[in-house]
């Protein structure tokens, strides 16, 4: 896959010394922290609700994890009811006009198959340590995906052959599927839209989860960054692009 093609915003894969890419490289610095201390491989990343920018900062956080000195890094697509991974990536998953290609398989099929392992169902990025696994299709109850044990050993699987696993996951308050998932991963982290997300329903997503799981809140599109604002002196110290 060129990476001409890939969406604008993915700033760690198209624009990588960008001021905005740095910003992502903080969250891997926080996440490869965690790693070292807890042994933080597998993240979930979620939303209150709708909108917030959580499938952004999943691939644009894998995107910076996997610019790691040999790092091995795998984006899963966990959002069965609405997924755009693939379709943001340029992927085999996304058919015409943006619709999921329904002979392609994903996480779905590596659930329902017992034959099918996590790499089977995994694409590459040229150029760079990430794999990405797709969403899939499915016509079976989400919820029963979510609670079977198969869907925990390929997190397993997936734990030993990669050294950051990325999960996108559905936002927490439509859907209970991220809670589900919690249980199955070493920390969430949650994403805000600055300045819009409500208090309140980012308090009633955090009830959603357990405290310890929680391993951070992630302002996406804040205006006002770091210093409050950008200033030109600073942008020298970024390249263009």
């Amino acid at each position: 896959m060129s990476i001409e093609l890939l969406d604008p915003y993915l700033v760690s894969l198209k624009a990588p010394s960008s001021f905005a890419a740095e910003r992502y490289q903080g969250l891997r610095m926080t996440v490869e922290r965690l790693r070292a201390l807890r042994d933080v491989r597998v993240v979930a990343v979620t939303s209150p609700g709708a909108g917030d920018g959580k499938t952004l900062t999943s691939i644009n956080l894998a995107g910076a994890l996997a610019h790691g000195d040999k790092a091995r890094v795998l984006l899963i697509d966990a959002d069965l009811r609405r997924p755009t991974v693939a379709t943001r990536l340029g992927l085999a998953e996304a058919g015409p006009r943006g619709l999921v290609d329904a002979t392609a398989r994903g996480l779905v099929d590596a659930i329902t198959h017992d034959n099918i392992r996590i790499q089977d169902v995994t694409q590459t990025i040229d150029g760079f340590n990430l794999a990405v696994v797709p969403a899939g299709v499915t016509a079976v109850p989400i919820h029963e995906l979510l609670r079977s044990t198969r869907l925990e050993a390929l997190l397993d699987e997936a734990r030993h052959l990669y050294d950051f696993v990325v999960l996108d996951t559905p936002p927490l308050l439509p859907v209970f599927d991220t809670a589900l998932l919690a249980r199955l991963v070493d920390g969430v982290l949650v994403v805000v839209a600055a300045n819009r997300t409500p208090r309140k329903m980012l308090g009633e997503a955090l009830n959603l989860l357990d405290p310890a799981k929680v391993l951070g809140i992630v302002f996406n599109g804040d205006a006002k960054p770091l210093f409050g604002y950008y200033d030109s002196a600073y942008q020298r110290y970024f390249q263009k692009g």
